[in-house]
């Protein structure tokens, strides 16, 4: 399958001297286009670095990096900018909405921010696709923790990206509202080929997911394709004992 998102041999290093750290050591991992991709491992595997890494946020110290079909390792800051503008969604477990705006209004503000005239119809439909046609004016402090998490996943998909990534997107949900939003992440996978990179620490959000990539000090320690969350968090539990 032709990939989204591939690492080939990526190391990542924080630090110098005797303060060094490897975050990340000889990653290689590709992730097929349309399909969806948990990322798990104890604290401090390298995931959120993995994620960063991956969606061109953070320079890789070596190896490569392709996002979207294109070589990103050494690419310009202004480059990369432009590619995350255009073929890069972000979901994060804080919202990070702003609150004097609303939903329609926040999920604008990418195209606005990028010199984008925004096109009314489809902020509209992307709200619509996420189940909040009727919750255009509402402002965040007027929804619920699962209705903001779908507004900041509509303002990701509003560019139309060839990756979303997201880290941890249910972390601050409550149970019924993250099985909401895992139920929305599985239809645009099902019904529109989106691909997904899911950071998580979460075994039932992962078991959602297509396939599970397990790391631990920075290397790819385990896969699992289409796991039950037992079988996740039983692997999970195993790389933290």
């Amino acid at each position: 399958m032709t990939s989204a998102v591939a690492l080939h041999g990526v190391v990542k290093e924080y630090g110098t001297g005797g303060a060094r750290v490897r975050a990340l050591d000889g990653v290689s991992l590709n992730f097929p286009q349309g399909s969806w991709t948990a990322v798990m491992g104890p604290s401090g595997s390298g995931k959120s670095t993995l994620l960063h890494c991956a969606a061109g946020l953070d320079r890789v110290t070596a190896g490569r990096v392709h996002l979207a079909g294109r070589d990103i390792t050494r690419a310009p800051d202004g480059t990369l900018t432009e590619l995350r503008r255009r073929a890069v969604g972000f979901v994060f477990q804080n919202f990070n909405l702003i609150g004097s705006l609303t939903a329609e209004q926040n999920v604008a503000l990418p195209l606005k921010l990028a010199g984008v005239r925004v096109p009314r119809q489809q902020v509209r439909a992307v709200l619509a696709r996420v189940g909040l046609a009727d919750r255009l004016r509402h402002r965040p402090r007027e929804l619920s923790g699962g209705q903001q998490q779908r507004v900041a996943i509509a303002r990701a998909m509003v560019t139309r990206p060839a990756v979303l990534f997201a880290d941890e997107p249910t972390g601050a949900l409550d149970s019924a509202s993250a099985r909401t939003v895992l139920d929305l992440l599985r239809a645009m996978v099902d019904e529109t080929g989106q691909t997904i990179v899911m950071v998580t620490h979460d075994p039932v959000a992962a078991a959602r997911a297509d396939a599970v990539v397990f790391l631990r000090d920075g290397r790819v320690v385990d896969h699992l394709a289409r796991p039950s969350a037992r079988q996740v968090a039983d692997r999970l539990a195993r790389l933290e004992g």
